[in-house]
């Protein structure tokens, strides 16, 4: 399974970073292109007195944190919670990105995540790709009722630190428990406990092209 080009799909700007942020860190480190691409700059959800662009700001600070180059990294503007009314737009943006990238694998939330934007990303993502890439769900706690870890990427401290680090740049969205240091941290240990690694991050196994 030695994929070349990896696309992250994110409904949000965070998304990538909170569910498969040290993956894409070592994904970088082995020299994969890695692509990046986030669906809503969430404008409705700055919190009060900030800027309305100021997670657009973080998200390219984040982006750079990550490793991953500018020119990598697609935005898109679609209104945070409305994602059921523009799933053929999605769509459309997605076969558009799967023509110009053409990603080995596929980065989604995964098929138990509840969030509506997040259930769209996905479904449209499998719609669009799933001929042409492996896709695999990643895991947000906060949104599944249940997860299946089918696959363990394993990571070491710098890979988690480079995570850490990138999700320090949305100081705008730092009050929010899942952005909590010691959450992230410890849910590494577990996914690694399970898989008799020091850190990981678990994935859904939702289709593989080998």
């Amino acid at each position: 399974m030695d994929f070349k080009k990896v696309l992250i799909m994110c409904p949000h700007t965070d998304d990538g970073d909170l569910g498969a942020g040290g993956t894409i860190a070592r994904f970088v480190e082995e020299g994969k292109e890695v692509y990046y691409a986030a669906f809503s700059m969430c404008e409705l959800s700055v919190p009060n007195g900030l800027p309305k662009d100021v997670i657009r700001l973080e998200f390219w600070e984040a982006i750079k944190a990550l490793g991953i180059a500018a020119e990598r990294a697609t935005v898109f503007d679609y209104e945070v919670r409305s994602f059921p009314l523009h799933r053929q737009e999605i769509l459309e943006d997605m076969v558009r990105l799967n023509s110009i990238i053409k990603p080995d694998l596929v980065l989604v939330p995964s098929s138990h995540d509840l969030h509506q934007d997040h259930q769209v990303v996905y479904s449209e993502a499998l719609r669009a790709f799933k001929g042409a890439s492996s896709i695999w769900g990643y895991e947000h706690p906060w949104n599944n009722l249940t997860f299946t870890t089918d696959i363990f990427i394993r990571l070491t401290p710098k890979h988690l630190n480079i995570k850490l680090n990138a999700l320090k740049q949305y100081k705008s969205q730092s009050k929010r428990d899942y952005m909590d240091t010691t959450f992230i941290k410890s849910l590494a240990y577990t996914r690694g406990v399970q898989a008799g690694f020091e850190y990981a991050e678990a994935f859904e196994l939702v289709r593989l092209l080998i």
